[in-house]
């Protein structure tokens, strides 16, 4: 991961060919696509808002399939365009799919590719990336997607490296984001990129919102699987490991209660969840230490053992690893948000359970930046900060 940076890396930097400019973002939609992730690139690319000093895109929106459209409500859309009008995009955005198990129009998809092998940029909102990812768009390379679907994207598609806790993912010429608001925050990452925080500043001002975001999915993650594990047997003993995670027991003891091997074991969880129950096992115990932290005064060495850790210190590795931060750090920036009305009571003040002061040596990792991860962008520098604002990390 690295800071946010308005310059395009250099392996992004693809030159447009034909009829494609730079400044044209097609906005693809299908039958069934929420109306509200739908809506977030039309008006972030489609309003003029040259009065405000954020330039102006030319916007198409085009429609995937025949129409009409029925999205959210039963609405109805016509889209002026249909997949011809690709050609001209320098930007393709797919701002959501209808359903994370049904296929994308095989059209549509050779529109991505061909689209994306003449130098456009491709985007995917929230469940898009299902889109971008069945046109082999995402093979190899990090993506995000609402972290309720990430499982299932890593699962159906192997070979993406999906990181759930982003808010967005900006690997270049393609990129991705979380759901919902998240879609904000990656179009105006893209107007960042392309025109600079000024524009950005400007746009998020118009539409209310911050123009950058510091943290990710993380605190949203739940004990999240594919849908589709409900019907198999494993789906007990995933039950039990959940349930259990206070006490310390390995993928052994996973595989033996499902009467398994190891080696079967292994293979039949990773074609289910699309991860290796290792690396789940160490995700669902650092999601509870989170849970612990935010929510209760045990010392980090007390969460550690009610999470199944065998000591702090494996929880201060595992945790660093996966939210790039120290449980303590963590606590800290997760309580600064809070109003003080929120945080845990703490029913012993000064006893054993008492949170104590960060010692110097922690001291300097208790901003937000040391606390929560932040989006992946293959960049190598942080924007300079103004004068008296310290740079931020996160996705914007």
């Amino acid at each position: 991961m690295s800071h946010d940076s308005t310059a395009a890396p250099e392996s992004a930097v693809r030159k447009l060919s034909g009829r494609r400019r730079k400044e044209i973002v097609a906005v693809l939609l299908f039958s069934g696509g929420p109306i509200f992730e739908s809506s977030i690139p039309l008006s972030v690319f489609g309003i003029d808002r040259q009065d405000a000093g954020v330039p102006r895109y030319r916007l198409l929106v085009c429609a995937g399939e025949d129409g009409p459209l029925r999205t959210t409500g039963g609405l109805e859309l016509t889209a002026p365009q249909g997949l011809e009008a690709i050609s001209r995009a320098g930007t393709v955005v797919v701002p959501a799919w209808r359903s994370i198990t049904s296929p994308p129009p095989e059209e549509a998809l050779d529109a991505l590719r061909r689209a994306h092998e003449e130098g456009a940029r491709i985007v995917g909102l929230c469940t898009g990336a299902f889109v971008l990812a069945a046109a082999g768009l995402l093979d190899s390379r990090p993506a995000t997607t609402h972290w309720m679907y990430a499982p299932t994207l890593a699962k159906r598609y192997p070979s993406v490296h999906v990181d759930p806790r982003e808010l967005f993912v900006d690997d270049g010429d393609v990129l991705t984001s979380a759901g919902t608001a998240a879609g904000i925050d990656l179009c105006l990452h893209i107007v960042r990129t392309d025109h600079g925080n000024e524009a950005a500043g400007a746009l998020a001002r118009r539409l209310v919102v911050p123009p950058r975001r510091s943290g990710g999915q993380e605190r949203y993650l739940d004990r999240s699987l594919p849908e589709e594990i409900g019907a198999d047997p494993l789906a007990e003993v995933v039950a039990w490991a959940l349930e259990h995670l206070h006490e310390q027991f390995d993928v052994e003891t996973l595989a033996a209660r499902a009467y398994m091997s190891r080696r079967t074991f292994d293979r039949r969880f990773r074609s289910l969840t699309g991860s290796a129950p290792l690396q789940w096992l160490i995700t669902q115990r650092v999601l509870q230490a989170q849970r612990l932290l935010e929510t209760s005064d045990y010392s980090v060495d007390e969460v550690a053992g009610r999470c199944g850790f065998r000591s702090p210190v494996a929880l201060r590795g595992h945790f660093r690893r996966q939210l790039g931060s120290s449980p303590a750090a963590y606590r800290a920036a997760y309580r600064a948000r809070r109003p003080q009305s929120e945080r845990p009571v703490d029913p012993d003040p000064g006893g054993a359970g008492a949170t104590r002061p960060p010692a110097p040596a922690e001291s300097a990792a208790l901003s937000p930046e040391g606390a929560v991860p932040f989006q992946t962008r293959r960049t190598p520098a942080p924007v300079p900060a103004a004068a008296g604002v310290p740079v931020q990390r996160g996705a914007s």
